[in-house]
């Protein structure tokens, strides 16, 4: 029986470790999960950097940093409602309960801290992965707005 060469094995060896981080480069690319750049929809400015999370199959967003705000450099969300009235905007959890629908993510809810709104929320992904269509509507999703989120991580 003959073996192979340690040049072989080697080979083999990167090949498959290639292989697996190709695979899970795509896998983090096909979820929301990750760091993103939120895109203002009116200005096409950044505004904040949002980290989403995953917990038994349920998203969540939460506001990492604030990078355009009319109130400085640490907002509070003044228009908003119950336990979020005058809270810091970084570090408020702001889409929750947002879960798996086939290609979308959707269910949940998202805020928008300039206005205190609460909307129905809708993720897609596009751009391979590297942006986020967030689609907030109120009633049916025709009607809303969206913005397009850039990946950070």
């Amino acid at each position: 029986m003959k073996y192979p060469s340690k040049s072989g094995l080697s080979l083999f060896a990167i090949a498959a470790c290639l292989l697996l981080s190709s695979a899970i480069a795509w896998a983090a690319n096909d979820t929301p999960v990750g760091t993103w750049r939120q895109i203002d929809d009116v200005t096409g400015k950044p505004k904040s950097i949002i980290q989403i999370t995953e917990n038994n199959g349920v998203l969540q967003g939460k506001v990492m940093q604030v990078l355009l705000s009319d109130d400085g450099p640490h907002p509070v969300c003044k228009k908003c409602e119950g336990d979020r009235k005058d809270q810091p905007i970084e570090g408020m959890t702001i889409m929750w309960g947002v879960s798996k629908d086939g290609d979308i993510w959707d269910g949940g809810k998202i805020l928008d801290p300039k206005s205190g709104t609460i909307y129905k929320v809708k993720l897609t992904m596009a751009d391979g992965g590297q942006k986020l269509d967030v689609h907030g509507y109120v009633g049916f999703s025709l009607l809303g707005r969206s913005q397009i989120w850039e990946r950070v991580q």
